[in-house]
C-alpha cells in the first residue's frame, strides 16, 4: 500500500498530495512523531555511553571534581551529538531515521534537494528559537501554505511527503 496518490515523484522531487491531506507538505502532528522517534534514537545512545562512562568511572574509583568535569565534558559531547545527528542526516539526503519511519523529507525550497550542512546546521541552531515563545515558530505550521516552521523559513527549506523508495531486484 503505497500512502501517495497519482505518478510518485522522482527522489529529491516534492511528492505528490499525500492522500487524506489534499498536501505534499508535511503537517505539524507527522514532523512531530519523527522527531520524537529521533529524540529516542539520540537519547538512547546517550544513555547507553552514559551508563558505560558511569560504570567504567565507579570501579576505578574517580575522584569528585573529575566526575563533575566527566558529566560537563558528556554533556556537551551529547549536545554535538544530537546537532551532527541532524546535521548528517539532513545533509545527505534530507531524511532521518525518524522522518524516513513517516515518510517525510527536508529538502531545499529551490533545487528539491538535500540542504547544504551549512544550512542543515542553521536549522537545528534555530529550532529551539522557533519554541520561543509558547512554540510559535512551530505553530506557523498550521497557517503556511506549505507548512513551514519559523526555521524553514529562514534557511528556505520545506518538509515534504517522501514517496517510498523501491528496492530493486534482479
Amino acid at each position: 500500500m503505497t500512502a501517495t496518490r497519482g505518478t510518485e515523484a522522482p527522489v529529491g522531487a516534492a511528492a505528490p498530495a499525500v492522500q487524506g491531506t489534499g498536501s505534499a507538505f508535511a503537517g505539524l502532528a507527522t514532523r512531530m512523531i519523527a522527531f520524537a522517534a529521533d529524540a529516542l534514537v539520540i537519547d538512547a545512545v546517550v544513555l547507553f555511553v552514559a551508563l558505560v562512562t558511569a560504570a567504567g568511572m565507579s570501579l576505578l574509583h574517580v575522584p569528585d571534581d573529575l566526575r563533575t568535569l566527566a558529566a560537563a565534558v558528556g554533556a556537551g559531547l551529547a549536545v554535538l551529538w544530537a546537532v551532527g545527528y541532524f546535521v548528517f542526516f539532513w545533509a545527505a539526503d534530507g531524511q532521518t531515521p525518524g522522518n524516513r519511519m513517516m515518510r517525510i523529507r527536508v529538502q531545499n525550497v529551490d533545487s528539491a534537494g538535500p540542504l547544504t550542512a551549512r544550512r542543515a546546521l542553521v536549522r537545528v541552531l534555530l529550532l529551539p528559537v522557533s519554541a520561543i515563545p509558547l512554540f510559535a515558530g512551530y505553530l506557523m505550521i498550521l497557517v503556511d501554505r506549505r507548512r513551514r516552521a519559523l526555521h524553514d523559513r529562514v534557511v528556505r527549506s520545506v518538509v515534504v511527503y517522501a514517496p517510498e523508495l523501491r528496492r530493486r531486484t534482479r
